[in-house]
């Protein structure tokens, strides 16, 4: 006599409740935040570029026709602030792929936190070390000459948040991806020297060719650096703030749904 014994498909697993979720995530945030703490060369040298740009380069600029309304300073601060956020937000998900070799990522895959609470765990982290390495950045724009009103700087650093807060989630989802720190360099180099060019962070794209110019047009980031810099100047209702804001939401939505899938995903290598 045989006993049929009837197998289910297995359930898929139950969403995360929201209080459950975001104490995770808080959780995720504290223990990467306290390890950014610890590591202060890691700080130094991530806000040294920014500041060497602002400061060797920026003076270069103060008695050029830049071909736009406002200061040199008024130009330049808000394409390094966005510099800030494209280089650091890029290149965080090394971090990633170094924990997920290690075996970190696998042991924290394995309890019931959410994988999404992990993904924004590490990205709240990077938003907050990138903000705050902008407002010193801000300050030090401000002791050369930056001459901008509060509410501009503010509406500029939201910017800067929501941006640096696309471009880590992507990396952590691309350091779940790609096999080796090799390979990673490559493909952030790749990609983000060619936009950081065409996006008229350091010079306006008005005085690009005109080829040119149509080209950097299909970037996004120069639409949220356009907005920025027009805020800078206390410009806050024009079209370039607006189609700012939206470009830079739209990106930021498609850039955590894309982070999202890969970071579910099956860890690769």
């Amino acid at each position: 006599m045989t006993t049929e014994t009837a197998t289910s498909p297995p359930a898929a697993p139950a969403p995360p409740e929201g209080g459950h979720f975001w104490a995770d995530t808080g959780l995720v945030f504290g223990r990467c935040l306290r390890a950014t703490l610890r590591s202060k060369t890691s700080l130094y040298f991530g806000m040294l570029q920014p500041l060497l740009f602002l400061a060797l380069f920026g003076p270069l600029l103060t008695h050029l026709d830049l071909g736009q309304e406002g200061s040199s300073w008024q130009t330049l601060v808000p394409g390094v602030l966005i510099q800030l956020a494209l280089l650091g937000g890029s290149y965080v998900g090394m971090g990633q792929l170094v924990e997920r070799t290690t075996g970190v990522v696998d042991r924290m895959r394995v309890t019931p936190v959410s994988p999404l609470a992990l993904l924004l765990g590490r990205t709240l982290r990077d938003v907050v070390q990138l903000v705050a390495q902008s407002v010193l950045l801000v300050l030090l724009g401000l002791a050369f000459g930056l001459r901008a009103p509060w509410w501009g700087i503010v509406v500029g650093l939201a910017f800067v948040a929501v941006l640096s807060a696309a471009l880590a989630a992507l990396s952590h989802g691309l350091g779940m991806k790609v096999r080796t720190t090799p390979e990673f360099a490559a493909i952030a180099n790749t990609t983000v020297l060619p936009l950081m060019l065409l996006s008229g962070l350091l010079l306006p794209m008005e005085l690009a060719p005109g080829w040119l110019d149509g080209v950097s047009r299909a970037v996004p980031f120069r639409y949220t650096v356009d907005a920025v810099r027009d805020v800078f100047r206390g410009d806050f209702s024009t079209v370039e703030v607006a189609a700012g804001a939206a470009v830079t939401v739209g990106f930021a939505a498609l850039c955590l749904a894309a982070a999202a899938r890969l970071f579910r995903g099956r860890p690769q290598g």
